[in-house]
């Protein structure tokens, strides 16, 4: 490839567009055995590694399946997986074009309790900082958030003022996360998530779970409560 005389390697944007062209116009069908890599790098006049970034994206996307010694197919039926951003809730609020409010409802530090040592594969030794918050949408309760931080990581939070700043923006800022783990679920509310959120005790509530590390060292636990009614919206 040539452009007012300059060499253009391949690169493995070029391939995978290539592929994925041949894919979409049916030149590999569903099920369809591809190419190897050593084959590939010849016809597109480049390096092994470069295919290898190539094909290792489109099975990340869900199009090809890649298996050692059986070679790469096209999958006959893609993958999707949905991908989303830990949201900011102040934010999250005021896209809605309400007025967002914070409040801290509880602060205090100590050992963590076992389920969260096992849950973050904690050491013995350590302490961490419990905090239950409260976000609000024009004054009506939005979410409730209960969160733990490692402070052996962090020891920082120790001096941070979250009376006036929420946990996650403050996290947001201090350090990135490598790994996470979320899940969602419907729960019932009990006396303490109804009196916070508002709502019937055994009321229908959204919970969100979320655990984050950075290089294998907990960051943060935390579980968010949403009133009835809430809605997540993700794309793919």
């Amino acid at each position: 490839m040539t452009t007012a005389g300059r060499i253009l390697k391949t690169t493995y944007k070029d391939i995978k567009a290539d592929i994925l062209s041949k894919i979409v116009q049916g030149i590999w069908t569903p099920g369809s055995l591809l190419p190897n890599e050593v084959a590939l790098a010849e016809s597109y006049d480049c390096a092994r590694a470069t295919v290898n970034r190539a094909m290792r994206e489109l099975a990340e996307d869900g199009l090809i399946e890649r298996k050692r010694k059986a070679g790469s197919r096209v999958r006959l039926s893609p993958l999707r997986q949905a991908r989303f951003d830990i949201p900011l809730v102040r934010r999250e609020i005021e896209e809605l074009g309400a007025q967002y409010r914070y409040a801290l409802v509880k602060s205090e530090a100590g050992a963590p309790p076992d389920w969260l040592r096992a849950r973050l594969q904690l050491p013995k030794t350590g302490e961490v900082l419990h905090l239950a918050c409260m976000h609000y949408a024009d004054g009506a309760p939005y979410q409730f958030e209960d969160r733990w931080i490692n402070l052996t990581l962090l020891p920082q939070a120790w001096e941070a003022d979250f009376s006036s700043v929420g946990p996650n923006e403050w996290l947001v800022g201090q350090v990135p996360f490598s790994n996470a783990e979320i899940s969602f679920s419907a729960t019932a509310a009990d006396k303490a998530i109804s009196d916070h959120l508002g709502c019937p005790i055994d009321a229908p509530v959204f919970q969100v779970e979320r655990a984050t590390w950075w290089n294998g060292q907990a960051v943060t636990a935390v579980r968010l409560w949403h009133r009835p009614g809430h809605r997540m919206t993700t794309r793919y």
